[in-house]
């Protein structure tokens, strides 16, 4: 993946997590994203009561992935560390 393609997909992916974001700050969490890997794996970073939320793989692989991959189809897979 060249350098412009990684810029251009992460502001996707920002695009669509600003999408999403109102409803985690409202339980007082956000989230990331760290790196988008040559596999195309999306590295996020879940904080404030996202980090230890009990809720936090349903919030991933229900509402990030789910809006990830419908709007930057290009991401095969997102992880958090």
């Amino acid at each position: 993946m060249e350098a412009e393609e990684k810029e251009i997909l992460i502001e996707k992916a920002q695009r669509a997590l600003d999408s999403i974001r109102p409803f985690l700050e409202a339980d007082g969490g956000d989230i990331e994203v760290i790196d988008l890997t040559n596999e195309y794996e999306l590295v996020v970073l879940m904080t404030g009561n996202c980090e230890s939320c009990q809720m936090k793989e349903s919030t991933l692989k229900g509402g990030v992935e789910g809006t990830i991959f419908s709007t930057v189809p290009e991401i095969k897979k997102v992880v958090a560390i």
